[in-house]
């Protein structure tokens, strides 16, 4: 029976791991199970919410939202990875992934989407980052090879939210 701990092992075990290059201890809020949050939140680091938000979140680094929590607004991050219910829009900057058990109901824009089978998803979708996007919104219009011109969506994700 050991009594320490490896020295490469560094994680604490009771909490899960976030993302590829950020560990436990570089979270900065932790919304536990039996808790509820009522009103807007922000954030300046990282975040995970393994309970219930009935209010917009954002944060400008990376949120992860666990299973069997709940985020009733949109949701604004850097990166994301869902594995809970959202009922709200959700903007990612970078990689937004939809685990298995994530429950999606609103729009989503991010540069990258990850969706993992058995992820539902209820509403639309848009790339962000792309040059024919950054062109697109520009103009409002794109041309193609023909003399067609097709006009294309500002945004799927309300700028009010932003605030």
């Amino acid at each position: 029976m050991a009594l320490f701990r490896d020295s490469e092992s560094t994680t604490p075990s009771h909490l899960p791991p976030m993302q590829t290059n950020t560990t436990p201890h570089e979270v900065e809020t932790i919304v536990g199970p039996s808790v509820k949050v009522e009103g807007d939140f922000n954030s300046q680091g990282n975040v995970l919410i393994q309970g219930i938000v009935s209010g917009n979140v954002s944060t400008e680094k990376y949120l992860q939202v666990e299973e069997g929590a709940k985020i009733m607004a949109s949701i604004r991050a850097d990166s994301a990875k869902i594995s809970g219910e959202v009922k709200g829009n959700i903007r990612a900057k970078n990689t937004l992934e939809l685990t298995p058990t994530a429950r999606v109901v609103g729009d989503i824009e991010a540069k990258t989407l990850i969706v993992s089978p058995g992820a539902i998803l209820h509403g639309k979708c848009a790339m962000l980052g792309t040059v024919e996007a950054s062109d697109t919104k520009k103009s409002g219009k794109r041309k193609f090879d023909g003399d067609t011109e097709f006009t294309m969506p500002r945004s799927l994700i309300d700028e009010e939210v932003s605030a």
